[in-house]
């Protein structure tokens, strides 16, 4: 909207002609943005809402507004009006004429009710506060600035208001419908308020939500986080900060429905591995036990680890696990099987633990034996195989380790000794063999 200079010398014809292009150019702006304005889906919107909070206050202060703006555009429109009249008289405007058009372009000749004055105290208008006076007069400049405020304010309001109503409701009946699905999914799995907890977190985001959605029709005002440094009418987004982190709620509820529903379709083959690793853990203990009691015949000076029973707490976690599954209570059993498989795979590792430690005496001992029948091999193909002294060790060694019980420490001894002897003849510069053995036999 432009406006006029301030008032001056008696304008011309030229300058009056032009003033007027530029006042019905105006007028005729200000006429579609006040129809526009009128018409606006979110003005039809609050006039017909019950509104509570901020949004009542200044929706009572923008109904004032508008209300104002249109008493000042019948001012505008008359003074408009009256302009042209005198314009219109004569072809070629006299002095009397133009002097009169000057007062009326450019002076306060524009003259509002003093009804209008309280309308605007209403609404806030900076030109009227407080005044008890019976009309007001405005020049043509000065009533467009306060209308294009007016307008300003109004406006901001308006689109506001219509753009948390155009974006939050609609999300929010669309989340409710997807947490009423989602209710219904659980329900169907066991999983109901007071049962369990994402039956309570469905019940808080029902309420949550219903109660959000009152609020933001009633004071979507509430609800908008204006952009900074803006200036223009609406700027700024729907604050959706509660609705956001329902949203993330929900979804996290829909994550563990969704493994309830895992547990559901696939319970009986967890089961079944479950027994499986639970009696294969129960057979290696009962292998461990008893190859500790032949530890304790064969192997002599040994402490031999005690291995312990199965625990019966799994079997009856397992057996609760069961009914879970033959009463459809999948909530419950969801974080049962969990936990049982991880105390399964820990109950097997400490079974096949507890056996090698139990039979650890055992693998040395056939550990020493395989040492000395390599040696005894390694003997031959150096062609000592008849040798006598190492026949000697080689029967002691043997005799020790095929014997129980066994006492390793010395059997490990007797075969490091034939090890030894074994080496130094490997070693040793060949002589006459019978010589040679008699020469051994007394070093030794």
């Amino acid at each position: 909207m432009g406006v006029t200079g301030p008032p001056g010398p008696v304008m011309d014809r030229d300058e009056v002609d032009r003033a007027l292009a530029r006042l019905g150019a105006e007028h005729e702006a200000i006429e579609t943005s006040l129809l526009a304005l009128q018409d606006h889906a979110g003005r039809r919107l609050l006039e017909g809402a019950e509104l509570t909070g901020v949004t009542k206050e200044r929706w009572a202060s923008a109904e004032a507004s508008i209300t104002l703006l249109w008493t000042y555009f019948d001012a505008y429109t008359d003074a408009l009006r009256g302009a042209r009249d005198i314009r219109s008289r004569r072809r070629w405007s006299s002095r009397e004429d133009l002097a009169e058009l000057t007062e009326l372009l450019r002076g306060e000749s524009v003259t509002v009710a003093g009804s209008a004055a309280g309308t605007a105290a209403t609404a806030n208008a900076p030109t009227l506060h407080g005044s008890g006076r019976l009309s007001h007069s405005f020049s043509l400049t000065t009533l467009v600035e306060r209308m294009n405020e007016l307008y300003a304010s109004s406006l901001d309001m308006v689109v506001t208001a219509d753009a948390v109503w155009s974006a939050l409701p609609a999300r929010i009946d669309l989340l409710a419908a997807e947490l009423q699905r989602t209710r219904r999914l659980a329900h169907s799995v066991g999983v109901r308020p007071g049962e369990h907890p994402a039956g309570d977190d469905l019940e808080r985001i029902t309420r949550t939500l219903t109660d959000l959605r009152e609020q933001v029709v009633s004071d979507p005002l509430a609800f908008w986080v204006r952009a900074q440094g803006s200036s223009a009418p609406g700027g700024g987004r729907p604050d959706t900060t509660v609705y956001d982190r329902e949203a993330r709620a929900l979804e996290d509820v829909r994550r563990e429905i969704d493994a309830v529903l895992t547990v559901r379709q696939d319970a009986e083959q967890r089961l079944l591995k479950l027994r499986d690793t639970l009696s294969r853990a129960d057979r290696t203990l009962a292998e461990a036990r008893t190859a500790r009691g032949e530890v304790l015949a064969k192997i002599a000076a040994t402490e031999v680890p005690v291995v312990s029973g199965p625990p019966t707490v799994l079997q009856e976690q397992l057996a609760t696990a069961a009914e879970y599954r033959r009463h459809a209570q999948w909530h419950r059993l969801s974080p049962l099987l969990e936990s049982l498989e991880q105390k399964a795979e820990d109950e097997l590792l400490r079974a096949r633990e507890s056996l090698t430690a139990v039979t650890q005496p055992l693998a040395v001992r056939a550990e020493l034996r395989g040492r000395l029948d390599a040696y005894k091999a390694k003997v031959a193909r150096h062609g000592l195989a008849e040798d006598p002294f190492l026949i000697e060790r080689y029967d002691a060694a043997r005799r020790m380790l095929w014997s129980a019980p066994c006492d390793l420490r010395v059997a490990g001894q007797a075969v490091l000794r034939y090890q030894q002897a074994a080496a130094e003849l490997f070693t040793a510069p060949r002589v006459p063999e019978q010589g040679g053995l008699e020469d051994r036999r007394g070093e030794q």
